[in-house]
């Protein structure tokens, strides 16, 4: 497993490159935010920080997410604020986890082998799948990351693709908020729920173009969303 460790400390980068070493991973680094858009690709995870100079982390974040070449690298963020602002901020840009520094050793190590193992767990369940998915008007393709509505390409985040693919894998299963964020995001999230709110309020607005489906995603008062299959 290769990770790529983007920091604009040293002392930071040389810290983390020897544990992850020690723990059998290869490692790469940057020091800024182009050059980790540089080395990014054929990378397992990347460890982000947000502040870093020439392209800042949250920016480096959302561009590796969009690019269909680094779009399924799984990705870390650190960072030395607290404010929730920041943390949603970054899952709302596809981070898949995101840990405040001063951090234990033990705690990252702990979340690069959850991520990475959920990544692994994620790519081995679609091998036995088939590449798309089509529900009425909506088509999904699972190698590639897009979808569409009635042929016309749909523009969704990481994250909302993955939340609309696991509602329309899984039709008719109720989901916990707290449950959406631990499988989408891949760790238990401790702040409120509202960012599943808003990523739910996002898919039902991009798929107002078929009716059926945008309110085949459904409420479940007290509990979380479904999907309720309602197409032909």
């Amino acid at each position: 497993m290769q990770i790529l460790v983007v920091d604009d400390e040293a002392s930071i980068r040389e810290l983390l490159s020897f544990n992850l070493k020690k723990n059998g991973y290869s490692v790469e680094t940057a020091a800024d935010g182009r050059e980790a858009l540089a080395k990014a690709a054929g990378m397992d995870l990347v460890l982000l920080d947000i502040m870093l100079p020439e392209v800042d982390g949250l920016e480096v974040c959302r561009r590796l997410k969009a690019d269909p070449q680094t779009s399924g690298i799984p990705i870390i963020m650190l960072t030395a604020k607290a404010e929730e602002i920041d943390r949603v901020l970054g899952l709302e840009l596809g981070a898949d986890d995101y840990v405040v520094k001063p951090f234990s050793m033990r705690e990252l190590l702990a979340r690069v082998k959850a991520v990475l193992r959920r990544f692994a767990k994620d790519s081995q369940n679609e091998k036995g799948r088939e590449e798309t998915l089509k529900i009425g008007g909506l088509r999904l393709d699972f190698s590639s990351y897009q979808a569409w509505l009635h042929d016309e390409p749909i523009a969704l985040t990481p994250k909302e693709y993955e939340l609309l693919k696991l509602l329309v894998t899984n039709p008719g299963r109720a989901f916990t908020r707290d449950e959406l964020l631990e499988r989408i995001w891949g760790y238990e999230y401790y702040g409120d729920t509202r960012t599943v709110d808003v990523h739910i309020r996002h898919l039902r607005a991009k798929l107002k173009g078929d009716e059926n489906i945008s309110k085949a995603i459904e409420t479940v008062r007290g509990i979380g969303y479904r999907f309720a299959r309602r197409t032909a």
